[in-house]
């Protein structure tokens, strides 16, 4: 695949971001959603003024899913919640105990059928897992075993769902059943285990290809459904965290990145750490799905 990737200066936001992370693109509204996780923040950037505002959630924030009512859903430490968009008023849905006080939700995402998927870290080995929480307000526990649960997303079809545990370095591919949101036959897609580099968020293109971050890899790496790299789009920061797809026509990739943990020599080789970034590509994303919406 050739890539006629090219960064949107106009489009790159000065945030300065301790952990961004969770980009959402708001179809309707034409906005990004993302967020700050250790600084508590949940952003708003408008692309067409380049303007960003965030509200203060007042915990750890990781992922994020439209709702209606001018509300987000929120996955914050180890409970659910929604934010209004016009109060900034947080309310706290349910709460979740995990096995162990340091372990916290990570990433998350809506499915086709509108159910909001979202991971754990952990900081023991195989003690995070997967959780998928209905709008009915059932939460249910969907794979154990994992240690950083990261990026995940669907095929085009709705017929294969892929998760990333980061620490094992592997993003693994699953048979997936959207009437039952049920999934199966966990097989390895691709693994990073030769590089000094874990996979981090992921987004999927209409072709049905993979656009995933790569934590100190300086990039994002394009997979395709075989599990074939097809290429690298390099990224002016170490630790780019994850991508989606937004724009009028769904071809503006917006990448969030971190500057937490990196030394004050990497930062100064970086001053860019934490920033947002969009990249404009040949190809488009698929759209955002709201929760509890099909």
């Amino acid at each position: 695949m050739e890539f006629a990737a090219r960064l949107m200066a106009q489009n790159r936001l000065i945030a300065r971001a301790r952990l961004g992370e969770g980009p959402l693109w708001d179809g309707v509204q034409q906005v990004l959603y993302w967020v700050d996780i250790y600084n508590h923040r949940v952003h708003i950037f408008d692309p067409d003024t380049g303007q960003d505002c965030h509200w203060d959630v007042g915990d750890v924030v990781s992922a994020l899913a439209l709702m209606a009512d001018d509300r987000l859903l929120m996955a914050m430490g180890n409970r659910l919640a929604t934010l209004n968009l016009t109060s900034g008023v947080v309310e706290t849905l349910r709460g979740v105990d995990f096995p162990q006080a340091s372990t916290r939700f990570n990433d998350g995402k809506c499915d086709p059928q509108g159910r909001f998927w979202i991971g754990s870290l952990a900081e023991e080995p195989g003690q995070a897992a997967l959780y998928r929480y209905d709008p009915d307000g059932a939460l249910q526990v969907m794979e154990t075993g994992l240690t950083i649960s990261n990026g995940l997303g669907w095929s085009p079809d709705g017929d294969i769902f892929y998760l990333t545990d980061s620490s094992a370095r592997t993003i693994y591919a699953y048979r997936f059943e959207g009437e039952t949101g049920q999934i199966s036959d966990r097989t390895p897609l691709i693994q990073f285990t030769d590089e000094q580099i874990e996979p981090d968020g992921l987004t999927i293109d209409q072709d049905g290809n993979l656009w995933v971050a790569l934590w100190d890899g300086w990039c994002l790496a394009c997979i395709s459904p075989r599990g074939e790299e097809l290429g690298r789009v390099q990224v002016p920061v170490p630790r780019p965290t994850c991508p989606t797809f937004g724009g009028p026509n769904l071809r503006d990739l917006y990448v969030t990145s971190a500057s937490v943990g990196l030394s004050q020599k990497a930062i100064q080789q970086a001053f860019e750490a934490g920033d947002l970034f969009g990249i404009t590509l040949p190809v488009r994303g698929i759209p955002t799905t709201p929760f509890g919406s099909p």
